[in-house]
């Protein structure tokens, strides 16, 4: 009797375990799935080349619009005078799925924020905590001042600023990464292919919203950084010489795609670091809440 009551005990302990487990795994899915954007996939992904007047001529939905200039890396005021563009040919769907970046990384699901900047591509793609929460296009760095690629943390924004290299330059939701340099990103014009002076240019929307989105660095007597603020890594490089990247899609709607493990090599020698500053940060910011408490 005893023996039977022992085994009883094992196997309730062994299911309660499994029940737990399982329902630590379904937390852990549950989590995932409230922070992945709800999003519409268009059924098909293929490309015509047309001409961009004539296409303006016949397309006046906002939303179908926004798309396309994404996937031609401009804005409204500069795609009227390209000639052949790329045009989905269902436009049903979100922007993310018209661009090269994955909607999910594992390897970056211990890193609260990030934003990756593709110059092969002219993309940016913003991550957390490895899910994609937004994507867009930008126009970086022209051949004669390239955008430094590398490891960067958002540093000082202004809603409003003029540019280190012409004081005519208005410069709107700037956010500075490099600031010896003074590189950044914000809204500027998009002319289809990269033009700056080493920024990572941005429509309005999108850079309003990294504007509100990143953290900036907090600094001690104004001059050590204490914590960095969000990381930005900028990878690839852009061959100048050929036609933009983004016309191969006509032939070959993958030719873009940026995979998981791909970034998953990219941040690899950055990771550590990322991870001890955002620790850092967040120990900085709980202490001041308990101190806050306190006093």
């Amino acid at each position: 009797m005893e023996k039977l009551i022992i085994v009883f005990g094992i196997i309730a302990l062994t299911l309660c375990s499994c029940k737990n487990e399982n329902n630590k795994i379904q937390s852990e899915k549950n989590t995932t799935a409230k922070k992945n954007p709800a999003r519409i996939k268009p059924k098909d992904v293929s490309y015509t080349l047309e001409n961009a007047k004539e296409w303006l001529k016949n397309h006046k939905d906002v939303k179908d619009l926004s798309v396309v200039l994404a996937v031609n890396r401009t804005d409204k005021n500069n795609f009227a005078k390209l000639d052949s563009v790329v045009i989905p040919k269902d436009l049903s769907g979100d922007v993310v799925f018209y661009l090269p970046f994955p909607l999910e990384v594992t390897s970056l699901q211990a890193v609260d924020k990030i934003i990756l900047f593709s110059y092969s591509t002219q993309t940016f793609g913003i991550y957390e905590n490895g899910i994609l929460m937004r994507s867009g296009p930008t126009n970086m760095g022209r051949k004669k001042d390239p955008t430094p690629t590398g490891l960067f943390f958002t540093n000082w924004k202004a809603e409003e600023t003029t540019s280190t290299f012409n004081d005519e330059w208005n410069l709107k939701w700037n956010f500075n990464v490099e600031n010896k340099k003074g590189v950044g990103f914000h809204q500027y014009e998009l002319p289809g292919y990269p033009a700056s002076h080493s920024c990572m240019r941005l429509q309005e929307d999108d850079a309003k919203f990294l504007y509100n989105w990143a953290d900036q660095w907090v600094l001690e007597n104004d001059e050590n950084i204490k914590f960095y603020g969000t990381p930005v890594i900028v990878f690839g490089t852009y061959n100048f010489d050929a036609p933009k990247p983004w016309l191969q899609l006509v032939n070959d709607p993958k030719a873009l795609n940026i995979s998981e493990d791909e970034i998953k090599e990219i941040i690899a020698p950055y990771l550590n670091k990322i991870i001890h500053e955002q620790e850092k940060r967040k120990i900085g910011e709980q202490s001041k809440i308990e101190v806050a408490k306190t006093s």
